[in-house]
């Protein structure tokens, strides 16, 4: 649980290189279907979640927060995190949406993930 802790509090800082090398060379990343950049699902790898992911968030948004975040330990190295996005798109719509981001580890590097957000909100705030 410690590494999603530290991938969280790294990203809050804007500290990509820590938050990728948190992931393992062929972590398998999937946005919530119907979220516009699952458009790429599964990301493989961590380059492709930079360019597939975070770098078009960034593009797309004047900020985007992670708010709320409770990490809840599971069996077999599963992490559930729920969150919140706060977040201005840069069309000017603000939105707060809850989050589930599902995290499965293997020695100490994380090889999956799957987020869950109600996408309809995404949508009609980044349209």
């Amino acid at each position: 649980m410690s590494i999603i802790d530290g991938l969280y509090k790294a990203f809050a800082v804007g500290d990509i290189p820590t938050v990728l090398g948190s992931m393992d060379s062929k972590i398998v990343w999937n946005e919530a279907e119907g979220n516009s950049y699952a458009d790429g699902n599964p990301y493989i790898g961590p380059e492709a979640v930079l360019n597939g992911v975070f770098g078009r968030i960034m593009e797309d948004h004047e900020f985007f927060n992670l708010k709320d975040i409770e990490l809840h330990e599971m069996s077999n190295s599963k992490v559930l995190a729920t969150l919140r996005y706060d977040a201005k798109h840069k069309n000017g719509n603000s939105y707060n949406a809850q989050v589930a981001h599902f995290w499965t580890l293997k020695d100490e590097k994380i090889v999956s993930f799957q987020q869950y957000v109600y996408t309809k909100k995404l949508h009609e705030e980044m349209a």
